[in-house]
């Protein structure tokens, strides 16, 4: 059996990831919030430490999504507000990082839940996995092209930040708070490093051929893939910011 046959709802999961994270990793550059994700993403999973902890699992993506949904209102209240904008947004990821270590800190896999809710292992989707990840990120993304740039102020931020929560709260679940980061911000970013081509579908194609590359080396050499693809997408944002030079 090929990898491909045997990994490719794996891979067109990673792709939808790399799909709607790409849209709002470009957004997010632009306004200079770059760890909105991370805390937001953090806020999400104390709603799944808090389903695996008080509910054995139940609620969990009800609870995801209202952690989700209190970390995008405290952000987007901060954003007009707050001064120092990304030293309230990091120590919102503080507060995230350190509850879910606080509630997990009892149980007795506590240090691999908190592992596993930074970074899941998501070689192994099946095809059901994948119907309600592209029928909320279709939707997600259909409402983001069509209304987002038609709004302006409050609404803006609400229909923005509303929409990443709903995103996170799914995406968090499927592949961890680190990996969700990674594919928000370093396609967006590498995308946005050079000129000559669309920055949207240039982030999908290059996001999209990291994802991939970093899930056959873990398959291959036994590697833990959702931190492999935290290293390789970082280890790749990192490399062409150093070589990537703008000739205007």
């Amino acid at each position: 059996m090929s990898i491909v046959s045997l990994l490719y709802p794996a891979f067109i999961l990673a792709i939808l990831l790399v799909f709607i994270h790409s849209i709002f990793g470009l957004e997010i550059i632009k306004r200079g919030v770059i760890f909105t994700d991370l805390a937001i993403g953090q806020f999400a999973a104390i709603g799944v430490a808090v389903s695996l902890l008080f509910f054995e699992g139940a609620y969990s993506f009800i609870l995801t999504l209202l952690f989700a949904l209190i970390g995008a209102t405290l952000i987007s209240i901060a954003t007009h507000r707050v001064k120092h904008i990304e030293a309230f947004i990091g120590m919102l990821y503080a507060l995230g990082a350190s509850g879910i270590i606080v509630l997990l800190s009892n149980t007795t896999q506590g240090t691999e839940l908190f592992n596993k809710l930074q970074a899941t292992d998501i070689l192994f989707t099946t095809t059901t996995d994948l119907i309600e990840p592209f029928l909320l990120y279709s939707i997600v993304a259909i409402l983001f092209l069509k209304f987002y740039h038609k709004l302006s102020g409050l609404y803006k931020e609400m229909l923005f930040f509303g929409l990443l929560a709903l995103t996170v709260t799914s995406s968090v679940q499927l592949a961890g708070v680190l990996v969700v980061f990674v594919l928000l911000i370093v396609p967006a970013f590498i995308a946005l490093l050079q000129s000559k081509f669309a920055k949207l579908p240039f982030a999908w194609i290059v996001g999209s051929t990291i994802i991939i590359m970093a899930m056959i080396l873990s398959y291959y050499f036994d590697l833990p893939t959702g931190y492999t693809i935290v290293f390789i997408g970082s280890f790749c944002g990192i490399f062409s910011a150093l070589v990537i030079y703008e000739n205007e």
